[in-house]
């Protein structure tokens, strides 16, 4: 279908495009971009005609944190679910990591999820491949097989490795052949409380989570990088000595990213409140210096993309003490909102509060299925994956809200919700309407 995007301020963060432009769209591409003044193509014959008055179109959202709970969760989340939940926050690519039951280790399993994503027309699915055979920590999976299945990395998940001698295995293994290994930093022994370690751990009585446990684990992993020369992508890192150490491995050459999640970035330990197990989340909330390092490093580039970090969770799971609540929240509906609050709270420009959901995360994925040159990008010739978002509305953060399966989240309250801004009105994902706003 040709579809022509009128009178929307067009935003690419990958060009640094920022007009009041129409965008056409035939057989699934971009076929012009068309600023005031300046003509369509003379053979462009719309057939769909989106008005984007007041509005802002943008490249596709590329989370590179999303569970989506199948295989083995489906009483949490399903795919038609949560790339529903994907599509209607103006999420068009996402990662998803391997911890899902059965583990993603078999090249059959990667092809399945990814042919059922693919069924659905919503968002683009880009599965992590297990590191290790069912997460187990010892013998390395097929890392070749994997990624001709469609696997864009490896990963432990939640699982930190507790044998070194495995982890520099596989890097020096993904090394070879050029694989990205995705790793949380974490101190298997350190990191097994539900709080942030500090006084209101303490006056709570909840297991602590010290720094080190952040910090320990990344020593390790910069020191097998300089040996292998492997490339690393650090996924949700929660501490402000966790940034300072990234951004001495930035400095120093290594070839590391690093992301963080909504909820680190807005929320601090305090909002566990009186054990509200909506903030039960991994990594765990930390204090405010942290949240607000977070915050600084973000704008500044030392980490390069946000993330939703959704793990949508069911109603048994929440209703249980803090402690022993199962850890997660919904998010794909709020990564647009939340990055533009952080923008307005930290006074960063609209285009860098995009780019960190749009081009940077593109960057980290790479060369993804032919697809390096049109992930997170808005330009001529490139595949149609775009949001129209209005700015200017504010919406409540509540469990009707939502279209993912999970409905418990930090931000969201019973009867009012957090006001956030903008809500999205239209994703297209490769030129087909993905989901249209009410």
């Amino acid at each position: 279908m040709n579809i022509l995007i009128q009178n929307g301020r067009v935003i690419d963060p990958a060009s640094g495009f920022d007009h009041t432009a129409d965008v056409a769209v035939a057989d699934g591409h971009i076929v012009a971009i068309a600023k005031a003044g300046e003509k369509l193509p003379a053979n462009f014959k719309a057939e769909k005609t989106i008005d984007a008055k007041g509005c802002i179109v943008a490249p596709g959202l590329v989370d590179l944190q999303v569970r989506l709970r199948e295989p083995g969760y489906e009483h949490e989340g399903m795919l038609a679910s949560e790339l529903m939940a994907a599509v209607a926050g103006g999420v068009t690519s996402l990662v998803c990591p391997p911890d899902t039951d059965p583990v993603l280790d078999e090249p059959g399993l990667i092809e399945m999820l990814k042919f059922r994503a693919e069924k659905l027309h919503r968002a683009r699915v880009f599965p992590l491949g297990a590191l290790t055979r069912g997460l187990k920590g010892e013998v390395l999976t097929e890392m070749s097989d994997l990624t001709d299945a469609g696997c864009v990395g490896f990963s432990q998940a939640e699982v930190p490795l507790e044998n070194t001698q495995v982890l520099q295995r596989a890097l020096q293994y993904a090394a070879t052949f050029g694989y990205t290994v995705w790793l949380r930093p974490q101190e298997v022994h350190l990191g097994k409380g539900v709080a942030a370690s500090g006084p209101l751990a303490t006056r709570l009585g909840l297991g602590g989570v010290p720094v080190a446990a952040e910090t320990i684990a990344l020593h390790t992993i910069f020191a097998l990088m300089r040996s292998t020369k492997a490339r690393v992508h650090l996924c949700r890192i929660s501490s402000a000595e966790g940034v300072e150490l990234v951004r001495a491995a930035k400095k120093e050459g290594l070839a590391v990213t690093a992301d963080v999640s909504i909820n680190s970035l807005h929320l601090s330990d305090h909002d566990i409140g009186y054990f509200d197990s909506r903030a039960r989340v991994t990594p765990v909330l930390r204090q405010q210096r942290d949240r607000d390092a977070l915050r600084a490093a973000l704008a500044d580039g030392t980490l390069d993309a946000l993330v939703s970090d959704h793990t949508p969770v069911d109603n048994d799971g929440k209703a249980l003490p803090f402690a022993e609540a199962e850890s997660g929240a919904t998010g794909l509906e709020l990564l647009l909102s939340l990055s533009l609050k952080w923008a307005q709270d930290s006074k960063v420009s609209v285009l860098r509060a995009l780019d960190v959901l749009t081009a940077q995360p593109a960057k980290v994925l790479g060369n993804v299925q032919g697809q390096s040159n049109s992930l997170g990008q808005l330009h001529v010739g490139g595949v149609a994956d775009i949001v129209v978002f209005d700015p200017t509305v504010e919406w409540h953060v509540t469990p009707n809200a939502l279209h993912s399966q999970g409905k418990h989240t930090p931000f969201a309250f019973d009867m009012t919700g957090m006001s956030l801004p903008a809500r999205v009105k239209t994703t297209l994902v490769a030129g087909h309407v993905a989901y249209q706003a009410d």
